[in-house]
């Protein structure tokens, strides 16, 4: 058994459904997670207490005698936990911090009215906004960040795919979306036939998302055996257009469709073209926006009030990659 700082304290809640329901799949329903998952958070558990807890028998898993020790000595823990999420449930404090991590450009094309509500309700509030980056789940998960508005892929070797989020973070789609290619009015390449070989020859402008240099396009293609002419490495698709947008340059940039809007109104000098791929590998790049947050604020006022808001600022928004 190690430390109590070294455990994950939402991995008790799920001791706790494991403990209730006896069986993995049963716990996953009343988590909403898969049992996969639950599964995971066992094995964490199991080599924490340095015990198997639970066991398999006739009537599905059987709680060793430390998991029903541990279950006696954990419900005061959570009466008492319950009581404290229920203090002041249903009031925002007067300068209460709103915290979001949001994906550049989201922001700007969709939710800039967002800091004007808060304040409007709110006006002795602070409203922090900062761009997603390679710490925001993190941030979530600590509690340093309310909530956040992010991109998870579908190709089979991304490591940003939505089953791979954590169990205790929930999450609803906003939209689905594919990357398109931005590039100059005036760029070379519009003279020439639009072909893979001489997309792949251009110079491209590339983002990092979050864990790697490379993401899901840069993967297909280097399972097809083909590669990518990266010069330019940026951290969000707002400066990969920004970059594409440049006259002194001959660069090009891959980004969601729905970045079209926003280069309309701040790059006029770009159009757009779809990845010059057949669509039996187009249709593996598909990228799913997500509103996320950790299960722990499903009871928060503010929280919850936040996600109500941006439901509404989200539904009047102009038709995704409209000019």
């Amino acid at each position: 058994m190690r430390a109590l700082k070294d455990l994950d304290l939402n991995l008790l809640v799920l001791f706790k459904y494991l403990l209730a329901e006896r069986s993995v799949a049963g716990a996953a329903k009343l988590l909403n997670v898969t049992p996969s998952t639950v599964s995971k958070g066992l094995a964490k558990l199991r080599e924490w207490f340095a015990d198997p807890l639970f066991v398999r028998g006739r009537r599905g898993l059987q709680p060793t005698n430390l998991a029903l020790t541990l279950g006696e000595e954990l419900e005061l823990w959570f009466q008492l936990t319950g009581v404290i999420t229920s203090l002041n449930r249903d009031a925002i404090p007067d300068g209460a911090r709103f915290s979001l991590m949001v994906q550049s450009p989201f922001y700007n094309n969709l939710l800039s009215d967002l800091p004007i509500t808060i304040h409007e309700h709110y006006p002795n509030s602070v409203v922090k906004m900062l761009a997603w980056n390679r710490h925001s789940l993190g941030d979530i998960v600590n509690g340093d960040a309310d909530l956040g508005i992010c991109v998870r892929e579908s190709y089979d070797r991304s490591l940003l795919k939505l089953g791979n989020l954590p169990y205790y973070i929930d999450h609803e789609e906003l939209f689905c979306d594919r990357p398109v290619v931005f590039l100059r009015r005036d760029h070379p390449l519009l003279q020439r036939q639009w072909s893979l070989n001489n997309f792949l020859a251009c110079s491209h402008c590339s983002v990092v998302l979050e864990v790697k240099e490379t993401w899901s396009l840069d993967m297909l293609l280097e399972d097809e055996g083909l590669k990518r002419n990266v010069s330019v490495m940026v951290s969000s698709f707002e400066q990969a257009l920004y970059m594409a947008a440049q006259s002194q340059q001959a660069l090009i940039a891959v980004a969601p469709s729905y970045c079209t809007a926003f280069a309309a109104k701040y790059h006029p000098n770009l159009v757009t073209l779809p990845l010059p791929l057949p669509e039996r590998l187009y249709s593996k790049l598909e990228l799913t926006f997500i509103l996320l947050w950790h299960k722990r604020h499903n009871q928060d006022s503010k929280v919850r009030w936040l996600l109500q808001e941006i439901r509404r600022l989200y539904q009047r928004a102009p038709a995704l990659g409209a000019t």
